[in-house]
């Protein structure tokens, strides 16, 4: 798995172009059959992608928190919800709540998430390969096969699958 990380970010960046080329065509033709097909394909990725055994996602990005997850995740740890945010969250340029730091305060040394049950939304849905209307999730997507491997895998084999 090390050495899939290694090379990702040179790999996505060497298929960034394609990429954002299959994905502009995508979003002006868009098949019927996409979010069946995305679904196949997430669910055949993750029978073979084993997410502890990278968790990169946890160590180089941290996730947007809303108002929900910071309230959830509090009560999970008995702190109050502006106590969670001084402690662990920062206002980004964008005005959302991120990590203050990475790699996440809840990932433990085994890659487990020490908050998994309460985890925010956006920690759930990642990489977003199995969303419906996927094609409107595109420059997000671009952005996630230079950090999770299932997510490039995932693309790769879609431009296989829908040859637009």
């Amino acid at each position: 798995m090390e050495q899939i990380l290694n090379n990702l970010g040179r790999m996505a960046k060497d298929k960034h172009n394609e990429n954002k080329k299959f994905f502009d065509r995508l979003k002006k033709k868009t098949p019927k059959n996409l979010d069946y097909v995305m679904q196949e394909l997430h669910e055949n990725e993750f029978k073979k992608t084993d997410c502890l055994k990278c968790a990169n996602c946890c160590k180089t990005t941290g996730p947007l928190f809303t108002t929900v997850d910071i309230e959830r995740i509090a009560k999970h740890l008995r702190m109050k919800p502006q106590q969670f945010t001084d402690k662990y969250l920062r206002i980004d340029e964008d005005n959302d709540y991120v990590l203050q730091n990475l790699p996440c305060n809840f990932l433990d040394a085994e890659n487990y998430c020490l908050i998994y049950d309460v985890r925010p939304k956006a920690c759930r849905e990642f990489p977003h390969t199995d969303r419906k209307k996927f094609q409107q999730i595109s420059n997000l997507t671009l952005k996630n096969v230079a950090i999770c491997p299932a997510a490039y895998n995932i693309v790769e084999e879609m431009k296989k699958k829908l040859p637009i």
